[in-house]
């Protein structure tokens, strides 16, 4: 019997220090793919992903970086969405953050190459302006029920702190009981001087520029003029985007998906809660896979999920039945889950 499969890709953070080795471990059938993420990476006097991968002692100040963190990241999870077993069809891919360039290459919109050029020329791009930060903030309770209070109250807050001079915030990704905020260091330092502290938030992330605000401008336009030969093309299968829209085979308009790619998809909110919302009501799908590296956003799908009652889910509680009775959401990141869909 197929399983139908909606593929999430992975953003940044999500190769840490128990992923070292990951590529090793999980990908060795795909020589030919790393073998040209790596030639790329020495044309550029970079150090090779399986060269990163391999090494014996994970370094936080090299990994977090933007310009390794990404060709880690999307050489792990386009190997890991690549390995997907006969039994499932995939009816949708999205993905989070930078999870849409890899999204683009399992859905077929771009090659496994230029993906690779796209994911890491923009990661260099990042880390060499480095503008703003991120931090996040939880606004969900302990049955993963999203406060809807608290969380109007945190963007009245964003708001007012992004009208001050010499301050910029703003909200950069919606994760569903997690908010991510974006901004300079005023924005970002008023912010976390003003909201309660809640267990590890507000939180901020090492290594991340203000993604998806209007501070990446510059960013954006120097990833259009590198990558304006970049070879777009009507996705295989449908692909979600970070405003929850459904690029479809049929009729996609490629230029369009150009533009979204390195315009907006740079400067403005991510919406991943969305996206998720998306491909649950439009896909009804047996199921959800996560790629690897990581299993951290296993837990944002869920909270996604339940934001949007799928399947009558409203809580915590109503998740973790149904997936114990049909194990529904597969994070790749963990070893018995892999197993499932491998």
């Amino acid at each position: 019997m197929t399983r139908r499969a909606v593929l999430i890709c992975p953003g940044r953070g999500t190769y840490n220090a128990p992923e070292l080795g990951y590529l090793k471990q999980h990908s060795p059938r795909f020589d030919a793919e790393l073998n040209g993420f790596d030639t790329q990476r020495a044309a550029l006097g970079q150090s090779a992903i399986t060269t990163l991968d391999a090494a014996e002692k994970f370094d936080a100040n090299v990994y977090t970086r933007g310009d390794n963190a990404s060709g880690l990241i999307y050489a792990s999870a386009f190997c890991d969405g690549s390995s997907l077993a006969d039994d499932i069809e995939v009816v949708a891919v999205t993905g989070n953050s930078m999870g849409w360039y890899i999204a683009m290459a399992l859905a077929g919109a771009v090659s496994d190459q230029d993906g690779f050029r796209l994911v890491n020329t923009m990661g260099n791009l990042m880390q060499q302006s480095l503008i703003g930060g991120q931090l996040v903030y939880s606004v969900c309770d302990a049955g993963w029920v999203v406060d809807e209070v608290v969380k109007t109250g945190l963007l009245a807050l964003v708001k007012q702190i992004d009208t001050k001079p010499g301050h910029d915030l703003c909200i950069s990704i919606n994760l569903g009981g997690i908010l991510v905020f974006a901004g300079n260091e005023k924005g970002l330092a008023a912010f976390e001087t003003t909201v309660p502290k809640v267990g590890h938030f507000p939180m901020r992330l090492q290594n991340h520029a203000a993604f998806h605000s209007p501070l990446q401008e510059v960013v954006a336009a120097q990833g259009r003029a590198q990558l304006a030969d970049l070879r777009v093309s009507a996705p295989k299968v449908p692909l979600i985007d970070g405003f929850g829209k459904i690029w479809w085979p049929d009729g996609c308009d490629t230029k369009a998906m150009w533009d979204y790619t390195l315009g907006s998809q740079v400067t403005q909110t991510y919406d991943f809660a969305d996206a998720i919302k998306a491909a649950a009501q439009e896909f009804a799908p047996d199921m959800f896979i996560v790629a690897g590296p990581g299993n951290t956003l296993g837990g944002a799908v869920a909270q996604s999920l339940i934001a949007c009652g799928w399947h009558g889910m409203r809580g915590k509680a109503d998740f973790e039945a149904a997936q114990e009775e049909k194990n529904f959401l597969i994070s790749m990141g963990r070893g018995k889950q892999r197993l499932a869909v491998t």
